[in-house]
């Protein structure tokens, strides 16, 4: 893991950690001290930057003419697009036609070619097509050694800066960021607990988890996007198995309420995905982390004013669920 991080660090931004200095979460958590890991201000906005140069940069030369491709709705093309052209590919990147045109502007500004298709395995068959047709290597968005192996600096890091941290918080989608950050945590500190907290409407890992093997849900209801896949797949699945303790679910007005927290508290524009993180600290996990010193994953904020001032409304209606003493 340390030496997957030292061969990313000349392009990879060592994202600040600093601590959250806020009466009302010192209140909810009996004086917890938290401290934040600003992915958000990684290239590409989010974490995702990471796992996709991991997985690039591990491309056998022979291959690497062929370029790459992807499939995603949104953060992942991004950065599969940025990490292409890091390393001087070309890139053909497949994404889902209900992707936020803010996002999809952003995959261009990388140079991508982006090709728009129905659905997710619409989106999914063609990458698989570019793969055949064009021997393109295909960027998982979330399952693979080299993207865990990439997402383990975050845990790295964290604890080189904050080493006295006794519980790490991250958003689960696949599993790609939670299962490199757990595995570097633990390896550090396995007394430092490590946390995941996703969605009710998308609780694909902590189901697999309970039933002993990778599951596929029958549907996806959730406004948290990137954390969204319908299914574990097996490495992420046996990593937060062996390295994760525990993941707690969230409602999707929680997801609001804790992007209002962020905002209002840390000054921070996030994305869904980073409300639920917090929405799990001042929820479920609130009994837990009381009077600890707690890390919190900020892992993007790619999202457009629209979306995010309608959210901000949603969460501002149902934060007192967040916020109570009791």
């Amino acid at each position: 893991m340390q030496q997957r991080t030292e061969e990313l660090r000349p392009l990879i931004v060592r994202t600040p950690v600093t601590p959250l200095t806020s009466a009302l979460i010192s209140k909810v958590l009996d004086g917890s001290m938290i401290h934040l890991k600003l992915e958000c201000f990684q290239h590409t906005g989010t974490f995702k930057a990471r796992g996709a140069l991991s997985v690039t940069q591990a491309i056998p030369t022979a291959n690497k003419r062929r370029g790459i491709t992807a499939a995603s709705a949104g953060n992942h093309a991004i950065a599969s697009a940025w990490a292409a052209r890091q390393c001087g590919l070309n890139a053909k990147v497949v994404m889902q036609s209900s992707a936020n045109p803010f996002r999809v502007a952003l995959a261009k500004a990388e140079c991508a070619e982006i090709i728009m298709k129905d659905g997710g395995p619409a989106t999914f068959g063609e990458a698989e097509r570019l793969q055949s047709e064009e021997g393109r290597t295909f960027i998982h968005p979330f399952e693979g050694i080299n993207t865990s192996l990439g997402t383990a600096g975050v845990g790295l890091e964290f604890l080189e800066d904050v080493p006295d941290l006794e519980a790490v918080i991250v958003s689960v989608g696949g599993g790609g960021l939670i299962s490199g950050i757990a595995a570097a945590v633990k390896a550090i500190n396995p007394e430092c607990k490590v946390y995941g907290v996703e969605p009710a409407g998308a609780d694909s890992m902590s189901r697999s988890i309970a039933a002993g093997r990778p599951i596929m849900l029958d549907k996806v209801d959730t406004i948290a996007d990137s954390l969204a896949p319908p299914m574990a797949l097996p490495l992420g699945h046996a990593l937060c198995t062996a390295y994760v303790d525990d993941i707690v679910t969230v409602t999707d007005d929680d997801i609001c309420a804790g992007m209002v927290i962020l905002q209002q508290e840390a000054k921070l524009a996030v994305e869904p995905a980073v409300g639920a993180v917090m929405a799990g600290v001042m929820r479920p996990l609130r009994n837990r982390l009381k009077g600890k010193c707690v890390g919190l994953v900020v892992c993007g904020a790619n999202i457009d004013v629209t979306s995010y001032s309608k959210l901000l409304e949603r969460g501002r209606i149902n934060i007192s669920r967040l916020t109570n003493y009791s």
